[in-house]
C-alpha cells in the first residue's frame, strides 16, 4: 500500500543505495543542492537562497538539522522535513514530508517533489545530473527535467 498524501500533508519515500551521510551531504550543503535541486542554493545566516532555472527565487529558513538523519526547512511558506534512515545494506530510506502547502498549489507541489527526489537519487547514487539547465524549457512549460 502506498504511503498516502493528504490535503494537509505531502509524503514521499525513496530508497537510495548511498549511505545517509552521503545523502545528507547533498541535501544540507550548497554544492550538494546545486547538484540536483536548484541552479544555486547557497546558505547564509541560517537560510538557503534558492535560485531556479526559471528565475524563481526563494529564501528558505533552516528550521532544524541533525546530521545525517534530519533536515528541516521553511520552503515556500511550508514545512519540509527530510528524514534519512539507514537500511540494512548501507543505503538510505528517505522520507520527505511537506506540510502547510497552500491548497491552490497542492496539485503542483505534490508531483513537483518527484522533480527533486529523482534527481537526488541520480546525483547521489550515479553521479548524474538529470536536469536540462535550459531556461527555455521549464516546469511551467511542462518540462519535468528543468
Amino acid at each position: 500500500m502506498p504511503i498516502p498524501s493528504t490535503p494537509d500533508r505531502i509524503l514521499w519515500r525513496i530508497h537510495l543505495a548511498s549511505p545517509p551521510k552521503a545523502v545528507y551531504e547533498l541535501i544540507a550543503t550548497d554544492t550538494g543542492r546545486a547538484r540536483f535541486w536548484a541552479e544555486s542554493a547557497v546558505e547564509r545566516d541560517g537560510a538557503i537562497d534558492f535560485v531556479f532555472i526559471n528565475g524563481m527565487r526563494n529564501r528558505s529558513q533552516i528550521l532544524k538539522r541533525t546530521p545525517p538523519h534530519h533536515f528541516e526547512l521553511d520552503y515556500f511558506n511550508s514545512r519540509v522535513v527530510f528524514e534519512l534512515a539507514p537500511d540494512s545494506k548501507g543505503g538510505t530510506d528517505l522520507t520527505l514530508t511537506n506540510t502547510g502547502v497552500d491548497p491552490e498549489e497542492w496539485d503542483e507541489v505534490l508531483p513537483g517533489w518527484l522533480n527533486v527526489l529523482f534527481p537526488l537519487k541520480a546525483a547521489v547514487d550515479f553521479d548524474i545530473d538529470l536536469r536540462n539547465h535550459d531556461a527555455a524549457r521549464t516546469w511551467e512549460q511542462g518540462y519535468v527535467d528543468q
